[in-house]
């Protein structure tokens, strides 16, 4: 018997759909910036695995704090307004790059990162969500997924233009920074510093652009959700146990995620010592270039594969290449992290749609929280970073290891609404007797 052909989105939709879709491809540039950031201001000022990690903590900090400031006002003024702050926000973040490399201030480029990413959270917070009202509820996931497809070209194609404009190939050992003259010294790291500063001014205008451009279309507000509604009460969200363990779900992959995607160049650089960070920088590619694919694979999978199964899959996946990844020498280790990214591609979307799922009139305070959880970008890496610095950068993968288990459970068991049961991959109500 044939499935029965459900329709990714109403007709209605289509353009609101693609013109959202678009922002999925522009914030990837924000986020995975981070990844070439790292290394290259890590060299910069000389820093510890563990202090060059803050640019993960000070932006996914940012993504955090903002989520819920960010649901309570979508609240009140509806999702084009909200998309409208968000990309305001980014313009005014990526800008303040320039003053960061002129001072010469590490701190202020972590304050730039926490203000770009602030603006980012809005974005998450308005697009997820709406992405997935604007068609049939059977789709959501499917729909998310290939909307975060674009996410993910942009992820793919940002650590190729970082290399390029940021990265400068230059590296000087401990003795030879120590031979500088101060004068020296200070002229080399102003010239590192200075290579981020076009690539942000880009950043900044092309928010810019895209702000004028969605202010200018008319985008549908989802009846049940209109601007003005009195906000959700968090503790009623205690109704929706799903959606606290997806909570902690996001926390973890996001965490896992970030963390690895973070340290595939200084993983690289252990396991082959001596490589420069230019050319370390070609297996984050491919690593980026595998989420990508998985993305747009995972989209068309769920056509036929329900989107836990298929998340269970994935899961299990990073799963085994992390262990090899800990277990194994040589170069193996390195495209078992390289293959990781694959495995990554669908949970973020499926992960948000399987938890929001069912909420009601509380979907976008429900958003918020999934957003917020978006901390563990924060906290994993650093954790990361620390064990790095106390023992060495492969053991360090034991958190993602962690994160993944979590993940797998969630995915077999723990997005299951309250009352309801799994039947040939669909979610049935159990009615009270």
């Amino acid at each position: 018997m044939n499935a029965r052909r459900i329709p990714l989105t109403d007709r209605q939709y289509a353009v609101p759909l693609t013109l959202i879709s678009s922002l999925f491809f522009l914030w990837a540039l924000g986020v995975n910036l981070n990844d070439i950031l790292i290394p290259h201001l890590k060299k910069a000022f000389g820093l510890t695995d563990l202090q060059s990690s803050l640019i993960q903590t000070a932006f996914f900090g940012g993504y955090s704090l903002a989520a819920l400031p960010a649901g309570w006002l979508m609240e009140r003024i509806g999702y084009k307004k909200g998309i409208l702050t968000g990309l305001l926000l980014c313009c005014c973040g990526a800008l303040l790059f320039l003053p960061a490399a002129s001072l010469l201030l590490y701190g202020f480029f972590l304050f730039a990162l926490f203000v770009l990413a602030c603006g980012q959270s809005f974005l998450e917070v308005a697009a997820n969500p709406y992405v997935t009202l604007l068609g049939p509820a059977e789709s959501a996931e499917r729909r998310l997924n290939l909307s975060q497809s674009f996410n993910s070209v942009g992820a793919a194609l940002t650590p190729v233009l970082g290399a390029v404009f940021i990265l400068t190939n230059t590296q000087y050992s401990s003795d030879q920074l120590s031979a500088m003259t101060g004068s020296q010294l200070l002229a080399w790291r102003t010239a590192e510093a200075d290579t981020v500063e076009a690539p942000y001014l880009a950043i900044a205008a092309i928010f810019l652009s895209v702000a004028v451009m969605i202010y200018l279309t008319r985008l549908p507000e989802p009846a049940s959700h209109e601007p003005g509604r009195e906000a959700a009460k968090l503790r009623e969200l205690r109704r929706y146990p799903h959606l606290i363990r997806g909570i902690l779900a996001q926390f973890l992959y996001v965490g896992a995620q970030v963390g690895v995607a973070s340290f595939v160049i200084r993983f690289t650089e252990f396991l082959s010592r001596g490589t420069p960070d230019k050319l370390a920088a070609n297996y984050l590619k491919l690593h980026l270039a595998g989420f990508m694919i998985g993305r747009f694979a995972g989209a068309a999978m769920m056509k036929y594969i329900p989107p836990p199964r298929l998340l269970s899959i994935f899961a299990a996946g990073a799963t085994v290449c992390v262990v090899m990844a800990l277990t194994l020498a040589g170069v193996l280790p390195v495209w078992c992290v390289v293959g990781i990214g694959f495995f990554h591609s669908i949970m973020f979307p499926t992960i948000f749609a399987l938890s929001i799922k069912g909420l009601g009139p509380y979907t976008k305070l429900g958003s918020s929280l999934v957003v917020m959880a978006i901390i563990g970008g924060a906290i994993c890496p650093a954790l990361m970073g620390y064990i790095s610095d106390a023992t060495n950068i492969q053991r360090a993968f034991l958190v993602p290891l962690l994160c993944y288990a979590y993940i797998l459970y969630f995915a077999v068991k723990g997005y299951e609404p309250a009352g309801t049961r799994i039947r040939a991959g669909t979610i049935v109500e159990v009615r009270a007797r």
